[in-house]
């Protein structure tokens, strides 16, 4: 029998030793490549990262991908737009054709209709540009013998008022014939010579309103009354020819009576909402009385003074007075008062002859 050899750990091979070493280090790899793949399960952070970018990018793609269906449609509808455009230019041209076309077979009685409306609208701008020329006046009034005056009166405004003196001085310049015209007849009245220049007086001023103003006319004695009944605190327009007309027909039914309340006209210029820019007042003379009837029978001039102080004081402020002065025998002191405020409030003042206007 063999003698068996003894181990000895001087006994290993080389390839022995080899295997030994290269197991070793598959060991350590396999320990090193499972810890990795550990980590990256346990730590999936850099992961979702980069899947929400991936997230963000395709939903930014798809916004883009949106915005650009939207251009095109927008395109489109532009093209349908335009090509409907076209379709109108060529019908239009098509139906300008026709018209053109109808107009140059059109037979002489047609040709001469037309010509004759031509010539009206023609003829229709001259008098318009006639009409112009004349300016803004409402009626044509020349006066006697077609003579113009120069009045000095600050005419126009937004908003005028006229006050016209409707008592019984009215009737003439004195004394003793405005007692005998108060027992004539309401006709023979309204036709004296004085009434009949303040009624022209009052036309020639509605003559010389401007056409977009507005305006009101007071008639005043003891009370005060709109020419045009139930129009009291209103104002009325220039444009409305027809109403305008109804307080000329008006005025030429009124007869003028009793005393002048001077007061109770100035007062009623407050009665406004929007105040007037521009008043004038037609009248012979100083108040007779105020709010009340006098108690005497006779009135001075010192009281007639004092009671035309009361009605300038009772006047608002700020109001542009414009006099027109048919002079009252005996009444001396009126045309100094009546200047005296027109020069006060900025207005004017004047008393004109007899012819005017």
């Amino acid at each position: 029998m063999a003698r068996k050899r003894k181990f000895t750990t001087f006994n290993l091979s080389f390839l022995d030793i080899m295997s030994c070493g290269f197991g070793a280090v598959a060991l350590i790899f396999l320990i090193i490549k499972h810890d990795m793949d550990r980590r990256q399960l346990e730590n999936p952070n850099e992961l979702s990262a980069e899947v929400n970018m991936l997230n963000e990018d395709i939903q930014a793609a798809k916004a883009l991908q949106v915005r650009a269906r939207n251009s095109l449609s927008d395109v489109d509808q532009q093209l349908l737009e335009a090509q409907g455009l076209a379709r109108q230019v060529n019908e239009d041209i098509k139906a300008t054709r026709t018209r053109l076309a109808d107009i140059g077979s059109a037979d002489k009685n047609t040709l001469e209709e037309l010509k004759q409306e031509i010539q009206n609208l023609q003829l229709r701008k001259s008098e318009l540009e006639e009409e112009n020329k004349r300016g803004n006046d409402l009626r044509e009034i020349t006066g006697q013998g077609n003579r113009q005056y120069l009045t000095g009166l600050k005419l126009g405004g937004q908003r005028i008022v006229i006050l016209l003196d409707a008592s019984a001085s009215m009737l003439d310049e004195t004394i003793v014939n405005v007692i005998r015209r108060r027992n004539m007849s309401p006709e023979q009245q309204r036709a004296a010579a004085k009434w009949q220049r303040a009624v022209a007086t009052v036309e020639w001023l509605i003559a010389k309103f401007p056409v977009n103003s507005q305006y009101q006319i007071y008639t005043f004695n003891t009370e005060v009354s709109p020419l045009i009944a139930n129009t009291k605190g209103q104002w009325l327009d220039v444009s409305n020819r027809r109403q305008l007309q109804q307080g000329l027909d008006a005025l030429d039914q009124l007869t003028p009576k009793n005393g002048t309340s001077l007061i109770r006209a100035f007062e009623s210029l407050s009665s406004f909402q929007q105040l007037p820019d521009n008043v004038f007042l037609i009248t012979d003379g100083l108040p007779t009385q105020g709010k009340q009837a006098p108690r005497k029978k006779t009135v001075d001039g010192n009281e007639r003074m004092r009671l035309y102080n009361r009605a300038v004081n009772a006047l608002p402020r700020g109001l542009p007075i414009n006099i027109i002065l048919a002079p009252m025998e005996g009444d001396t002191m009126a045309a100094a008062a009546y200047w005296q405020l027109a020069h006060r409030s900025k207005g004017s003042f004047m008393s004109p002859s007899k012819d005017w206007p």
